[in-house]
């Protein structure tokens, strides 16, 4: 029996609340578009683990057949780079150009798919202009003392993205970057477009006077100028669903024109160390760069990826043995490949275990799962079957791990 082709993936969308096919919009590419790094402090796990996941997606849709336009956001200039830059006496951009070096560096030897475009904030501010004008046109923002603020107080779509209540929208946006004491605020709630620059911050051009955009209009500008104005993914940690996607969805909608800009609103789960969650202003991060100088790059990718991408993860250093049993057994596995197997030529004791991993990875990324079924087809290579089911059991082992799951499987190369 010739075995089926992978099936189309299914996604948790946040807005619509339940997992739907991710459907191309046209002819042309699915676009991924990731809320990237603050490119500050980099490369601790909550950003590999967001990242790592996502990169599982987009390798599964290309091995479904799917062309995939995948594009990242480095938010170079906002609150935060800027008072850490200040805190250190550095450059913001030199700061942050330091700091995504450092990022690539660590993601790619976690093997990771770097995206089509990592697009600056700081190269689209007369995108993010272009918008707020639009904006203004449609009512939906105002200016007020040198500022533009897009006004979501008595807007009825600003929070159906999240779910968040109304009653604990303000405390949680204060928690996440919003300053409600901003001159010419109508509403505490109200996210910043445009704000003035302090004397010692960047400052570009606009109709409301020299200054710098608000953090949210930055993904808007950038997500809608590099994948149109209607997409099918946009993804990022749970903690960005409100109040950055709450703006965004809004601005990107009122600018264009368009609903929905994007089909599937998808978040990951926040990674926890001793039940806190893993933060920069906690100052409990566990870097990338340090786990990589104790483990294998596969056991530390596998650890972040084998939980499934909407769970929060407690981490522990007990996940990357765990982990690294799996792959010492996957490279075991392939080095009894049949290096010329293709799945068309599998037997069907291999390819029934196999359309069980495409089944569970096509359902919202069940890599859990997945990798059970792809450790089961790893033990047909030692077990009594005959020679072509072991060589095929290789073959699909190495096949679905580095393809889909990012493997590298290095000794057996």
């Amino acid at each position: 029996m010739p075995p089926r082709a992978a099936p189309d993936l299914r996604l948790y969308d946040t807005r619509r609340g339940g997992i739907f096919p991710v459907e191309p919009r046209g002819d042309g590419p699915i676009g991924l578009y990731v809320c990237g790094i603050t490119p500050y402090d980099t490369t601790h796990l909550g950003h590999a683990f967001t990242y790592l996941q996502f990169d599982v997606a987009h390798r599964y849709l290309e091995y479904a057949g799917r062309d995939v336009r995948h594009v990242q956001n480095l938010t170079d200039v906002d609150d935060d780079m800027l008072a850490h830059a200040r805190e250190k006496g550095e450059d913001y951009l030199a700061l942050g150009t330091r700091q995504t070096e450092r990022f690539t560096a660590d993601m790619g030897d976690l093997n990771w798919l770097a995206p089509d475009l990592h697009a600056r904030a700081t190269e689209h501010v007369p995108q993010m202009v272009e918008m707020i004008e639009k904006l203004l046109a449609a009512g939906m923002a105002y200016p007020g003392d040198g500022h533009v603020y897009l006004s979501v107080a008595d807007n009825p779509e600003w929070g159906t993205l999240s779910h968040v209540p109304r009653r604990q929208q303000l405390a949680l946006a204060n928690e996440r970057g919003n300053r409600p004491d901003l001159p010419g605020k109508r509403h505490a709630l109200d996210p910043v477009l445009w704000q003035r620059s302090l004397p010692d911050e960047p400052s570009w051009p606009s109709p409301w006077g020299d200054g710098r955009p608000g953090w949210h209009i930055e993904c808007s500008a950038m997500s809608v100028t590099h994948l149109g104005p209607q997409f099918e993914i946009h993804g990022g940690g749970r903690d960005l669903a409100f109040p950055h996607h709450e703006a965004e969805r809004l601005q990107s909608e009122g600018a264009t024109g368009m609903r929905p800009v994007v089909r599937h609103w998808v978040h990951t789960g926040m990674v926890h160390l001793a039940d806190e969650k893993m933060s920069k202003s906690l100052g409990n991060l566990v870097m990338v760069r340090d786990l990589l100088d104790r483990w294998p790059a596969d056991a530390i990718r596998l650890a972040l990826i084998r939980p499934h991408y909407r769970s929060d993860l407690e981490w522990t250093d007990s996940l990357i043995p765990i982990a690294l049993g799996f792959v010492q057994r996957w490279t075991a596995a392939v080095r009894l490949r049949d290096r010329d197997g293709r799945p068309d030529t599998f037997p069907d004791a291999v390819n029934w275990r196999r359309e069980e991993v495409l089944a569970a990875l096509a359902n919202d990324l069940d890599v859990h799962g997945a990798v059970s079924v792809l450790d089961r087809i790893a033990r047909l290579t030692r077990g009594r079957q005959g020679e072509a089911t072991r060589r095929a059991a290789g073959a699909c082992v190495h096949d679905i791990a580095t393809r889909v799951l990012g493997l590298r499987l290095d000794a057996a190369a």
